[in-house]
């Protein structure tokens, strides 16, 4: 085979971007990898010659399909659906459906390629995939969600198989949601298969899926932290979001001794300078799954908390920060403000919650930084686990799921300090040790198989 002439980074985001148009959150995410794997395979012939890192940006297929539903006064309606297949190179696709009114091609292109990398990083046989649609199920009856999710199902299903593509939740998408497509897939095919993961312990669900991407965000930082001869305890930290990951996240912390003082939604975020407790915690989440109201009812409850509307968190003096609520939710000045104010550590629960400067004031300070790839992937390792106890018609107990969990998290650690370190300095660089790590596994396995 002919060796290809080299391109430098600059010319290859420019390709990105002209065979992408407008697609803005996955040229960011592209960059964001590439910017460290050029680095490594300079002197490696094999990567260039077979295009590796272009191939692994340019998913195997992305499908868009229409979604009509009827709401409960009998209207039509129409949404678009998407499933993005990136990279089954080491496994059978697999990422979650977000269900949001802010979802396009371009962010579900992003988080495909993103979940690549991450599934690479759990050491298991899964791909990267992501999906979803602009459906909002805020402020929509259960009725409504249920026809929608049938009606997303009934095309989805063509698309995905217990060995083809694994689908599971994300923002908009939980245990409901799940329910109803999976109760669709079956009516559908006639099979009871584990199609699906974060499903209800009744019908093939895993024990600890619901708080694996919080707690294994908390051990990934708590690994860092240990790396350095530090802990969480005593730490005061902020969090954004509210949903599962955050108020997961939130309930590690509490485990292992640290103070969380925010949790914030998409109307602004709460500082209680007391910190949130275990009893407020459960407040916060009967607020939020049952209720389905707004964080600043928090502040009109608890006394000496406050609401800061249309704010985002990173203001709050702190010693460890965890991003969970949703992607560039944190920008460069954001960081700035935390470095100034003390921040040590940083561990993302969310998907690319940092922009491309924040990643680099962070790295700059040379505080702990984990990117999503590496310190969000507690979930997917669950999901991989719950796939495991699907083909095998079993279910394992919840110690043997955390210390397996833990020990997940401990791994994807160890990759990143193995490619991130460097020569003579104590210090890691995870971002480029998780990129260089995901990205490693990957492409051994596509330069097995040829030109594919």
């Amino acid at each position: 085979m002919a060796v290809s002439d080299h391109v430098n980074l600059a010319q290859f985001i420019a390709g990105v971007e002209r065979r992408n148009p407008g697609q803005t959150e996955f040229v960011q995410a592209v960059h964001e990898v590439a910017q460290d794997i050029f680095g490594y395979i300079e002197d490696k012939e094999k990567y260039h010659e077979y295009q590796i890192l272009r191939r692994i940006a340019e998913p195997d297929r992305v499908v868009s399909f229409r979604v009509c539903w009827e709401d409960d006064n009998g209207s039509i309606r129409v949404q678009r659906g998407w499933r993005v297949q990136n990279n089954n190179a080491i496994g059978p696709y697999k990422g979650g459906l977000r269900f949001h009114p802010s979802v396009t091609e371009s962010v579900l292109k992003f988080l495909a390629f993103e979940q690549t990398f991450k599934n690479s990083l759990t050491g298991l046989p899964m791909g990267g995939a992501k999906g979803g649609s602009n459906f909002n199920p805020k402020g929509k009856s259960d009725h409504e969600v249920m026809r929608f999710c049938q009606s997303f199902m009934t095309e989805l299903y063509r698309h995905v198989g217990d060995d083809v593509d694994i689908p599971a939740g994300d923002i908009g998408v939980g245990a409901r949601e799940i329910g109803y497509m999976f109760g669709q897939y079956k009516r559908i095919t006639n099979r009871f298969a584990g199609v699906l993961t974060g499903k209800g312990l009744e019908y093939g669900g895993s024990q600890i899926r619901t708080e694996a991407t919080g707690y294994g965000a908390v051990y990934f930082l708590q690994s860092m932290l240990e790396h350095v001869g530090d802990s969480v305890a005593g730490k005061r930290v902020v969090i954004s979001g509210s949903g599962n990951v955050a108020t997961h996240a939130l309930e590690k912390i509490n485990q292992l001794g640290g103070k969380v003082v925010t949790l914030s939604d998409s109307g602004g975020f709460i500082y209680d300078p007391d910190g949130i407790n275990d009893d407020k915690l459960a407040w916060i989440k009967h607020l939020k799954t049952v209720k389905r109201g707004r964080i600043a009812e928090y502040a009109e409850h608890f006394g000496g908390a406050t609401y800061h509307h249309g704010e985002r968190p990173w203001g709050v003096a702190c010693d460890l920060a965890l991003p969970c609520a949703t992607q560039n939710e944190l920008l460069s000045d954001d960081a700035t403000t935390l470095v100034a104010n003390g921040c040590i550590a940083v561990s993302e629960g969310a998907n690319m919650p940092t922009d491309l400067a924040g990643v680099q004031v962070f790295k700059r300070a040379k505080i702990l930084y984990a990117p999503g790839k590496a310190a969000n992937a507690g979930g997917v390792a669950v999901s991989g686990l719950e796939m495991s106890q699907n083909s095998a018609k079993i279910s394992w107990q919840e110690a043997e799921l955390q210390s397996l969990l833990i020990e997940i998290m401990h791994g994807i650690h160890a990759r990143c300090v193995e490619y991130g370190g460097g020569d003579g300095d104590t210090y890691v660089d995870y971002v480029r040790g998780a990129n260089i790590a995901g990205f490693v596994k990957v492409a051994d396995a596509m330069l097995a198989y040829g030109v594919v």
